[in-house]
């Protein structure tokens, strides 16, 4: 009883008022009650005077009877080889361009030592690809956000052992003793991080559907390659490079010192903090109501497709002329290019007619019919559709219902987790408020922006996997952050929280900056060269990476000291 056969089974009943149906199990009658009246929403009884084996053998045969189904195709997308080669040509370039910027970013502020964690990031990226080939993995949207998830986590394991051998050499330690401690110091953060994010994944998989599966695949193959290049990988050069007695340098003269006395009150802000976000969430609860999601057809349902003209056109007049043979004024919106356009209709949506699609075609055809007079109709569909793509109902209900649930229980295991791992259920409330705000405040922005950012903010397939990265993310860095607090605090157990917990922040700044600017340089490249395809899905990450690093020292932190009692 999906939504589709709820409505046919209301439309039956309501038709066969005061007659019976039958319950026929291979060909044998088992049951006729009679209809009271229509049955809507797709919930049925029936009443009687049964015994309970009667009922239970009923109930066993309905059951039964669920079994052999009929196989209907409620999702097809095709996409046209022009299109096609266009969205591989750009992603292509704007991840090459991302990569260079992470290898030239990390070279520059560590020196021989970057240039070491650039060695292990490169055979990080051959580990993933090699995996998802040997298991003849689709990289998708969603597949390609898992891995700029994992460039970020591998980024982040060698940012945190550099960050904490430099310490240990300004402690006064020897380059061995340095490198060594650096990175036993570094592991409970990297576990702990790595950890959390594979439960994360690990549970999207299971509970998940279509682009969240595809997302926690790669996610799932990257953190165990991001772990292993950053531990060992890492760990191999540096020992062969000390072994040989060559000079490694962890920074340059401008790099060095770089947040080494920074000492901002994040602790004395955090009122501040909390009402910036609500602003921002009522803000955005407000756009919701006023003007809602722009939901791509992945969750309205329906047929869209990508008109290519010969010349510019303007939508407002494409959709007047579509009203007519589409019964109701179609979505239109420029895609790419003034002469593209993106035209998405609910028209027969609900039609299990086997040529649908083609009355559809045909539909859209005659409305443009003025701005192809010498094109036929095969002639449009092959040259001039760059692309077309439908979704029923029932795909968009799983594809919510399962993010929704994968979420839940997500935070769920996080909070456990976390909470069993520091000792204390504040670390993990502060944990899980941060990825509920994280997720509120990126829909926020999202609605908000919509309609005056110049690139379509559709909330569809690609946008569930973006709210996913921007947790897994936000994850990580709050759990990072966490574990230096949890050191501060174990080191320090006599004095004042708040002023400890300041300094934990301050002692991971540098970290966590340089975490979250390498992971905002590769999407700042891929929104700016990868098309337009991807744009508003970037937009997202973009928007989550800061709003992830703001929520882990603003308001996870916070949240910690406002619910230990006694600040102790």
């Amino acid at each position: 009883m999906n939504p589709e056969g709820a409505k046919t089974w209301k439309r039956l009943t309501g038709e066969n008022v005061n007659k019976s149906i039958a319950i026929v199990l291979d060909n044998l009658v088992y049951s006729y009650p009679n209809v009271i009246g229509e049955i809507a929403g797709g919930r049925s009884s029936i009443t009687g005077n049964f015994e309970i084996s009667e009922a239970q053998d009923l109930a066993n045969i309905l059951k039964a009877g669920k079994l052999p189904a009929p196989a209907h195709i409620v999702s097809e997308a095709v996409v046209g080889p022009s299109l096609g080669q266009e969205a591989i040509n750009s992603g292509l370039m704007s991840f090459v361009i991302a990569f260079l910027i992470v290898l030239a970013y990390m070279a520059f502020y560590y020196n021989k030592a970057g240039l070491v964690a650039n060695v292990a990031l490169l055979c990080n990226m051959f580990f993933i690809i090699g995996v998802l080939s040997a298991y003849g993995a689709v990289l998708t949207l969603p597949g390609i956000a898992g891995i700029v998830l994992v460039i970020g986590m591998s980024v982040d394991a060698n940012i945190l052992i550099f960050e904490r051998v430099r310490e240990e050499l300004a402690a006064g330690k020897g380059m061995r003793l340095a490198i060594s401690d650096g990175f036993k110091h570094a592991l409970s953060s990297i576990v702990d991080s790595n950890l959390t994010t594979l439960i994360l994944g690990i549970i999207l998989f299971v509970f998940g559907s279509g682009p969240i599966q595809g997302f926690a695949t790669t996610l799932i193959i990257g953190i165990l390659t991001s772990m292993f290049s950053a531990l060992f990988i890492t760990r191999l050069i540096l020992e062969w490079l000390l072994g040989k007695n060559k000079e490694i340098s962890f920074g340059n003269s401008m790099t060095i010192n770089a947040f080494r006395n920074f000492n901002f009150n994040f602790v004395g802000n955090r009122k501040k903090y909390y009402i910036i976000s609500s602003i921002i969430i009522v803000a955005g609860i407000t756009s919701l109501v006023t003007k809602g999601f722009n939901f791509g057809v992945d969750f309205k349902g329906g047929r869209s497709y990508v008109v290519q003209f010969a010349e510019n056109v303007q939508s407002d007049k494409v959709r007047e002329q579509l009203s007519t043979p589409f019964i109701s004024a179609p979505e239109v919106k420029t895609f790419g290019t003034d002469n593209r356009l993106k035209i998405t209709t609910t028209y027969l949506i609900e039609s299990n007619s086997s040529d649908a699609e083609a009355q559809v075609t045909e539909a859209l055809y005659n409305g443009l019919k003025s701005y192809f007079p010498n094109t036929d109709l095969e002639t449009f569909k092959a040259k001039n559709i760059i692309t077309s793509a439908k979704v029923g109902a029932t795909v968009a209900d799983d594809i919510k219902s399962s993010a929704v649930w994968s979420i839940l229980i997500s935070c769920l295991l996080m909070f456990i987790y976390i909470w069993i791992r520091f000792k204390k259920w504040q670390f993990g409330i502060g944990a899980t408020i941060a990825l509920f705000h994280d997720a509120l405040v990126v829909m926020a922005i999202y609605t908000i922006c919509n309609g005056i950012v110049p690139f379509t903010l559709e909330v569809d397939q690609a946008f569930i996997a973006a709210v996913l990265t921007v947790m897994g993310y936000s994850m990580t860095d709050t759990v990072v952050v966490f574990d230096r607090i949890r050191e501060f605090l174990g080191m320090h157990r006599t004095s004042d929280m708040k002023p400890v917990i300041n300094n934990a922040l301050n002692a991971t700044l540098s970290r966590t900056m340089n975490t979250s600017l390498t992971t905002f340089f590769t999407l700042l490249a891929i929104f700016i060269f990868g098309g337009d395809v991807i744009r508003g899905f970037t937009f997202a990450l973009l928007v989550g990476i800061v709003v992830g690093t703001y929520s882990s020292l603003c308001v996870a932190t916070p949240v910690l000291i406002d619910l230990t009692k006694n600040n102790k």
